[in-house]
């Protein structure tokens, strides 16, 4: 069994990659292959996209990113789904994706305030891909009544740029 307090990165954890509301016989433990998928969504993606987002749309300009208590978390909803939880949800009338990429730890679903915060998120996710010369698999806002969240998908190869409006 792996350690959930582990960190993946500065400020995330397995534990926070693998939480789900669907109690499953496998406790929704990631294979080391999806592990390693969930680093890299954090290392190179998520943890740029926090500090991005509170510098330019959180602290004032006197305020540093690394010591101001005005830092906003980015908050992960959903990451790693093990086939269990996909079966789960399935039981539960969602219809998840039989290849969906939460499935290799390739894909997390970003809490967001609103379709402000939610278009914010996106256009440093996109920024960032120019940037580093960096493709990812799938960008997608959704939502459904009035709750708003991002689902960010990259993956070790093949990406294919797939960005999707979702509006339920």
């Amino acid at each position: 069994m792996l350690d959930r307090t582990k960190n993946l990165s500065e400020h995330f954890s397995l534990g926070e990659l693998t939480k789900t509301s669907y109690k499953t016989d496998d406790n929704n433990e990631p294979p080391l292959e999806a592990v390693e998928n969930l680093i890299h969504l954090c290392e190179d993606w998520l943890e740029e996209l926090r500090y991005l987002y509170n510098v330019l749309y959180v602290l004032r300009p006197s305020e540093d990113y690394f010591t101001s208590k005005e830092v906003e978390p980015l908050v992960i909803n959903q990451g790693f789904r093990s086939y269990q939880v996909m079966l789960a949800m399935k039981r539960a009338g969602l219809n998840p994706s039989k290849t969906s990429n939460h499935m290799r730890g390739c894909a997390v679903d970003i809490r967001c305030a609103g379709v402000e915060q939610a278009l914010r998120y996106m256009v440093i996710i996109l920024d960032i891909a120019d940037q580093k010369n960096q493709d990812f698999d799938e960008l997608f806002l959704e939502r459904r009544g009035c709750v708003y969240w991002l689902h960010f998908a990259a993956r070790p190869k093949d990406n294919r740029r797939k960005i999707c409006f979702i509006m339920k």
